[in-house]
């Protein structure tokens, strides 16, 4: 026992021996950089500036995918709300069970994230060692960064305390000084368009840089931000008691045109080419695939303005192709979780710029016959095809497996409760195939439930979809296609239905609808639509029927029947409050002509049973307790 006993008391006077020695005390750490090193160098800053960008919050983008429940979003299932699509997981299923959403579903309120952008933009204007034209870009970057913030914020909250310098505690035991009240809505979003103004010309007008911020995207950002005030100033008198006496929610309607024209001269400006040469991407003759293209092409792309990049070689990729492609023959034999829904295939307009329902049946009510799969989706907005994977399309070199079944002539189904399942057809002694590897099988999640899977933002480059590999497709928040939908709504709102159209047809024509619109039909409705299938599953959907006021009309809590389905077609406030399904057959009648044709049905998914139901409350999302608690001055969002 003493010898285990001497050993320990000896280390310690040996360390007690070594720490007394004052040169090795006073060696500087290896693993830590002083302030005075960081700011002194160009990479170390740019490096600090890196870690503000990789958190920029917006909705649907793939980091939130990766990471469910960042600042309180839930990723894909965002992107794909609003019954736009039906979610293939299990797991997801109860968010087709229930009127609606949470008030707080959509909330952030992270003022951590804006002390340290507010502490950065502090130190690099003291930063003595960094040039005037670096400190001045790396100064402009982290304040688009925090205007962009305060615009994630306002769009979810409203008016929200606006905090421009960092906040420190002197311990005194009083810290009301810290609380601040909430900034009138408006302020918030003038606060945003200011900025921009302000930082714009520090930037590089370059078009080629789609990572980091230049002045094109400064001036997408301010462009939306005004547009979105500016809806809100002219259509929130629609929803009076979606408001607070203080202006923290509600924006008085004098102050819409002063908006829209801020919105519109910014976008001007870049559509000028002043600020970079950018335009649509039109790089392939088949325009549905020239369309997906946009989303994973990075060679030279001259629509993309700003973007999230990922790179394998860095480590920053995401799953989000394999989550979400079809499973037959993935590498991992899983995705198809986001299922385009019917009542958004429909929106699609015909290339005669009508609308029509998807036909499956004439006029007398009796099945259309169609030689190929495909054939029912002819002549519609190449933007389906290219947003949404058809049944009978190809990805990865494989065609898309997806078919319900087969009809017999007596009208009855043959089908199966697996994917790929076989069965005997009647007249025939060897089993084959009677559903597609795909599905559609209700409730068997993973497969196509409602006949489709999502195309956008997929990756087509074999191994995306593998873990050990994922995808580098970068997500978008400012493309060309944007800017001139943006200027074409501003242009309506001020009266200017020709210069709309003008800007409007142009993003018309690259989805092959070649018959121009011309000022007299250009609508309301024709921009809500134009915006709807254009942007789709890009985190617009929400927020422009939030905007315009219209989401308690679309989402009004009760269910959609099959003929409700053709009802409406084009117009921003048609009912959307269930996703429908749409499922091809392949007809078995030996001796008919349409023996080994396709029919399609309408169907209602066993697993949607409740019926979206937006409330006043959510237009606005919830500040909670803990919020009011730590700062008295805060006051609850209206319906709360």
């Amino acid at each position: 026992m003493k010898k285990i006993f001497y050993i320990p008391v000896f280390v310690m006077l040996l360390l007690s021996w070594g720490c007394n020695d004052d040169e090795f005390l006073n060696r500087p750490p290896t693993n830590i950089l002083t302030e005075e090193q960081v700011w002194g160098d160009e990479g170390q800053v740019l490096s600090l500036l890196g870690n503000l960008y990789n958190r920029y919050v917006d909705l649907g983008n793939f980091r939130d995918f990766e990471r469910p429940g960042l600042d309180n979003l839930t990723g894909w299932t965002r992107v794909a709300d609003f019954n736009e699509a039906f979610w293939s997981e299990s797991g997801r299923y109860k968010e087709f069970q229930n009127s609606g959403w949470d008030l707080n579903t959509w909330s952030i309120w992270d003022y951590g994230y804006i002390r340290e952008m507010n502490l950065f933009i502090q130190k690099c204007e003291a930063a003595e060692k960094l040039s005037p034209e670096v400190k001045d870009r790396y100064l402009a970057e982290a304040r688009f960064l925090r205007a962009s913030y305060y615009f994630e914020l306002v769009k979810r909250m409203g008016g929200v305390p606006l905090i421009l310098e960092p906040m420190t505690y002197d311990f005194s035991g009083d810290p009301t000084y810290l609380q601040h009240a909430r900034a009138k809505e408006s302020e918030i979003y003038d606060f945003v368009i200011k900025e921009a103004d302000e930082i714009k010309t520090k930037l590089p007008a370059n078009a080629a840089e789609k990572s980091r911020v230049t002045q094109a995207a400064v001036l997408a950002m301010q462009a939306r931000a005004a547009l979105y005030a500016g809806s809100l100033a002219k259509y929130g008198v629609n929803t009076p008691s979606v408001s607070l006496p203080g202006g923290e929610v509600g924006i008085p309607a004098t102050l819409a045109t002063g908006y829209y024209t801020k919105a519109l001269n910014a976008a001007k400006e870049i559509i000028s080419g002043s600020v970079g040469t950018y335009s649509l991407y039109n790089k392939k003759p088949d325009l549905s695939e020239n369309f997906a293209s946009i989303f994973y092409d990075k060679a030279n792309n001259p629509e993309v303005i700003f973007a999230d990049d990922y790179k394998l070689q860095s480590g920053k990729v995401h799953y989000f192709t394999g989550s979400n492609q079809p499973r037959y023959g993935a590498e991992e034999e899983e995705g198809g979780r986001i299922n385009p829904s019917l009542n958004f295939v429909e929106a699609f307009e015909k290339l005669d710029n009508t609308f029509a329902r998807i036909p499956t049946t004439n006029a007398a009510g009796a099945p259309l016959y169609y030689a190929n799969q495909t054939d029912i989706f002819e002549g519609r907005d190449a933007r389906l095809g290219g947003t949404v994977m058809l049944p009978g399309t190809t990805f990865k070199g494989r065609t898309v497996d997806i078919w319900a079944g087969f009809q017999l002539a007596n009208g009855s189904i043959v089908s199966g409760d697996d994917r790929g399942a076989q069965k005997t057809l009647p007249g025939k002694t060897v089993p084959e195939q009677v559903v597609g590897f795909d599905g559609p099988i209700d409730g068997f999640e993973f497969t196509a439930q409602t006949g489709f899977y999502l195309r956008k933002y997929l990756d087509p480059v074999v191994g995306s979809g593998q873990r050990g590999v994922n995808s580098e497709v970068w997500f978008i928040r400012y493309r060309y296609a944007e800017v001139l939908l943006n200027a074409a709504e501003a242009a309506f709102e001020l009266g200017q239905p020709a210069a709309a159209a003008g800007y409007m047809n142009q993003v018309r024509a690259r989805a092959g609808l070649v018959k121009p619109l011309v000022a007299a039909e250009i609508t309301f409705d024709r921009v809500a639509h134009e915006r709807r299938v254009e942007l789709a599953f890009e985190g617009h959907y929400h927020y422009d029927i939030q905007r315009w006021r219209i989401a308690h009309i679309i989402m009004d809590g009760n269910a959609i029947s099959a003929a409700d389905l053709s009802k409406d077609l084009g117009k921003a406030t048609k009912r959307n409050t269930q996703p429908w399904a749409l499922w091809s057959y392949k007809v078995y009648e030996p001796g008919s002509p349409n023996n080994g044709k396709w029919i399609y049905k309408p169907v209602k998914l066993s697993r949607v049973t409740g019926a979206d139901r937006f409330q006043l409350g959510n237009y606005y999302s919830l500040i909670t307790d803990e919020v009011i608690n730590n700062n008295p001055k805060i006051i609850r969002n209206p319906n709360h």
